[in-house]
């Protein structure tokens, strides 16, 4: 990150484990578990349900995939973003965050647990803070969505296809 203290991946590792003990690298695991699991849900939800909207067939489409995938990342992405805050302050400790409601441990400060996260969000910026970084996260989670189930698709199809051949090749005349 711009202004780190840190010289690399590795002077970073070893200065939080020295510093905070080997609990800071799980400090958002929960809230990495809670983000990940509706995501995951939205996405497959939204996919299934705008590709069948736009493809009642289910036939091979790659635009229908594209599309349905795009949407499909963006409708989960815009509405675990809040979660995705919280993750991202729990990982960072942003200092001015963490000065507010932060949870003493020895001489040092931390924001602790998802819902103090929450709390510490609301409390610098409001309902707004808990979609900052919104658009972004949209404009990266839609491009990756379209081309994961496209891709996805394709071998799909590609499989299905080259297996249906290989069957008719293999029986007896």
């Amino acid at each position: 990150m711009y202004g780190s203290p840190y010289r690399g991946v590795l002077h970073c590792m070893r200065c939080i484990l020295r510093d905070e003990g080997i609990r800071a690298f799980y400090r958002s695991y929960t809230t990495q578990l809670s983000m990940n699991i509706p995501f995951q849900c939205l996405h497959f939800t939204v996919y299934e349900f705008v590709r069948e909207t736009l493809n009642p067939a289910r036939g091979y489409d790659p635009k229908t995939h594209l599309v349905a995938g795009a949407t499909a990342g963006a409708v989960a992405a815009a509405i675990t973003t809040p979660l995705d805050v919280a993750k991202t302050l729990l990982n960072t400790q942003e200092k001015g965050a963490v000065a507010i409601v932060g949870k003493h441990e020895g001489h040092a400060v931390y924001v602790t647990g998802m819902m103090t996260a929450f709390r510490s969000i609301y409390r610098l910026q409001g309902i707004s803070g808990y979609f900052q970084g919104l658009r972004a996260r949209v404009l990266y989670q839609m491009p990756s969505c379209a081309i994961c189930w496209s891709v996805y698709e394709f071998f799909k199809h590609f499989l299905h296809f080259s297996e249906s051949d290989s069957e008719f090749e293999l029986t007896p005349v």
